[in-house]
């Protein structure tokens, strides 16, 4: 249910209220948005902090299940997928501060309308960089995930190799970001969805073979 919950939460709050407020190219038309849109930039930062809880929770509960096949591997990519949650939320500063000059008025009181138009856009523009600047670190969390449950005995391999590509295509996005702006591209996200809703889909329909979990655990547990 946590993995719904982050992707449902993720949709709205990372992509679709985002998406809704940032008009590329037009300060002022970016200003008006989140002026006209303040009540739904709230619940979307109140969201966010659910995903956030969904994905801290993830991290540990992940870290269990797949702690039989590699410790080690479980382990980091627990951290990994920490890192990435902690390296979002500093982008999510940004976005909550593009709402100030319309939420606080001591402050929109100092601004001009372009020096608030200005760091409406800028704030919005800098979360969405931060958001895909650092993929590769929840990228790679999802990519030592998929292939501990591909060789795991109580998880399907398809599964795993889902989430291998999913990790490798945010990874990919980030690089391609950072070095190759020109071919960026939101193709390379969508193997993440897939896999997310795959993963979240077969833990509430089918759930893990608690039987084969349970042999694996004292065959392969790492010191």
């Amino acid at each position: 249910m946590l993995v719904v919950i982050s992707i449902l939460a993720g949709g709205f709050a990372e992509v679709y209220v985002p998406g809704k407020l940032l008009i590329r190219s037009d300060p002022a038309a970016t200003a008006r948005s989140m002026a006209d849109s303040a009540l739904l930039f709230r619940w979307s930062f109140v969201i966010y902090l659910v995903e956030a809880i969904c994905d801290v929770s993830l991290a540990l509960i992940l870290y269990l299940l797949l702690r039989p096949v590699s410790q080690s591997l479980s382990l980091l990519a627990a951290f990994f997928g920490l890192v990435s949650t902690s390296t979002f939320a500093v982008a999510e500063l940004f976005y909550f501060a593009a709402a100030i000059p319309v939420l606080d008025s001591d402050v929109r009181q100092y601004l001009t309308t372009g020096q608030r138009d200005a760091f409406i856009y800028s704030a919005l523009t800098l979360y969405a960089y931060g958001g895909s600047v650092f993929m590769a670190f929840y990228g790679l969390a999802t990519a030592l995930r998929g292939y501990l449950v591909y060789r795991s005995a109580y998880l399907p391999a398809w599964l795993g190799g889902l989430l291998v590509l999913a990790g490798i295509g945010f990874i990919s996005k980030n690089l391609v970001t950072v070095l190759l702006p020109q071919f960026d591209s939101e193709v390379l996200l969508a193997p993440m969805f897939l896999a997310m809703a795959s993963l979240g889909g077969w833990l509430l329909v089918k759930g893990v073979d608690a039987t084969q979990w349970q042999l694996c655990r004292p065959a392969r547990r790492e010191p």
